[in-house]
């Protein structure tokens, strides 16, 4: 009960619009993602780095961090920092890149002032399709995003946000149960220890998840 290689690219046979993300990441500068989380997508699936992660340039230093078992949907979007323009001033128009004199006298602070953080989705995140994730924010584990929201705010474990921008429409659980939840952390279990208790995982009974660790 090992399941699939979280090194495979995709793991459903005759499905190539699924793959694992972790594979795909190798080689990535400030990207980081755990086993088994997957981008579902008919049609650019592999091009997930490129086509659904925005503005992540590796000289701005800042990190997408994905957990595990995180599953993502179809045109989810990821902006990262590297899209912020400099807000200091009357214009916000970026003339400083396009060189000719336009950067003669630009101060790169006035952009980094912008820089939001990392970006980080915990394990067992489930993001659905056409979502947008804003610089910066952290997305706690469990969490729901629904369909075409904009997430410019940080999202609490086991939450479920929605709307645009997006609310938290209610807990998944209450606050004892997520606490116990965060402490079990099955996402963190070996493999074969997870493999061996599916069902707990799966299931709804917290005392017999509890009493798996």
């Amino acid at each position: 009960m090992t399941g699939p290689s979280p090194e495979t690219l995709h793991p459903m046979d005759g499905f190539p619009r699924v793959v694992f993300l972790r594979p795909l990441a190798a080689g990535r500068a400030n990207v980081e993602v755990g086993g088994f989380s997957y981008y579902d997508d008919p049609d650019h699936a592999t091009a997930f780095f490129d086509r659904n992660v925005l503005h992540h340039f590796d000289f701005f230093g800042d990190r997408l961090i994905i957990g595990r078992f995180v599953a993502i949907a179809t045109g989810v979007k990821i902006l990262m920092n590297g899209g912020t323009h400099a807000m200091t001033g009357f214009s916000t128009y970026p003339f400083s890149i396009f060189g000719h004199g336009w950067d003669d006298g630009f101060d790169p602070a006035t952009w980094q002032a912008g820089h939001k953080g990392d970006t980080v989705i915990g394990a067992d995140v489930w993001i659905g399709t056409d979502a947008v994730l804003m610089p910066g924010v952290t997305i706690g584990p469990g969490a729901i995003i629904a369909a075409r929201a904009v997430v410019s705010r940080d999202v609490p474990p086991y939450a479920l946000a929605a709307g645009n921008p997006a609310r938290i429409v209610r807990r998944r659980f209450d606050d004892e149960t997520v606490a116990r939840l965060l402490r079990i952390a099955w996402w963190d279990w070996p493999i074969d220890k997870i493999g061996r208790n599916l069902d707990a995982i799966r299931g709804a009974d917290l005392a017999t998840l509890e009493a798996a660790q």
